[in-house]
């Protein structure tokens, strides 16, 4: 039997370097995939990348040009990469189209939000209403800091298998609307929104947390992520 063809996108650093976590991949082949990286510069290709691919993890990176869900920056925002936030919503929704499995993590569960017409906190320590955790640790990235509340009956409680657990967190940025068919399904004490998914896709989800460094370190429930992601393929 084949195995499933995973496309992975990658960092790119002001648009002429890419660069991925070993992690990513690791977890992806440890999960029964083959991880394909895309590079940016494929936009007329989508469709046809789109059909040959069985999956998309969508990887974490930089920041997201807020023009995408009608702000213009705000004096917190990093890095941007224009290729992007160019080539993801694309792809996004070619795969959406297709009812074929997303797993988005840190900047990919925001870019899959911004791509359904969804918003961002541009940096939530200033731009959010609570007092907030610490939400870039700063601790060996395989440290699990603090907890997420998954939702009864949801797609991420069932892979978690319990719907509270810890995660590990590196990010100033978060999702704040979330647009049909997505919905909220994991929040961390505070109330930014930890995880999404998708009520009308048989595989969809989106963490802002990063299992692929805790599924290679052995963690349960990063690992079970990733087995559920490529086993519905």
């Amino acid at each position: 039997m084949s195995k499933p063809i995973i496309g992975v996108t990658s960092h790119v650093e002001l648009d002429y370097k890419h660069s991925l976590s070993n992690d990513y991949v690791q977890a992806v082949i440890q999960a029964g995939g083959i991880p394909v990286i895309l590079p940016i510069g494929i936009d007329e290709d989508v469709s046809q990348i789109a059909s040959s691919i069985d999956a998309l993890l969508l990887t974490g990176g930089g920041d997201i040009d807020p023009t995408l869900f009608g702000e213009e920056p705000h004096p917190k925002l990093g890095t941007i990469s224009p290729g992007r936030d160019q080539l993801e919503p694309a792809i996004i929704k070619e795969m959406l189209d297709a009812d074929k499995p997303i797993l988005a993590i840190c900047r990919g569960i925001q870019i899959l939000n911004i791509a359904l017409g969804g918003d961002m906190y541009q940096d939530i320590y200033s731009q959010h209403e609570n007092e907030l955790l610490q939400h870039s640790q700063k601790a060996t990235r395989y440290h699990l800091a603090h907890y997420v509340k998954a939702k009864e009956g949801s797609l991420l409680a069932s892979v978690a298998g319990t719907d509270e657990f810890k995660v590990n967190t590196y990010h100033h940025q978060s999702v704040r609307h979330v647009p049909y068919p997505l919905e909220v399904c994991g929040v961390a004490s505070d109330g930014i929104i930890e995880a999404i998914e998708s009520k009308g896709h048989s595989f969809v989800l989106g963490v802002q947390w990063h299992p692929e460094g805790l599924a290679v370190n052995g963690d349960s429930i990063a690992k079970r992520i990733f087995t559920r992601f490529v086993e519905s393929c």
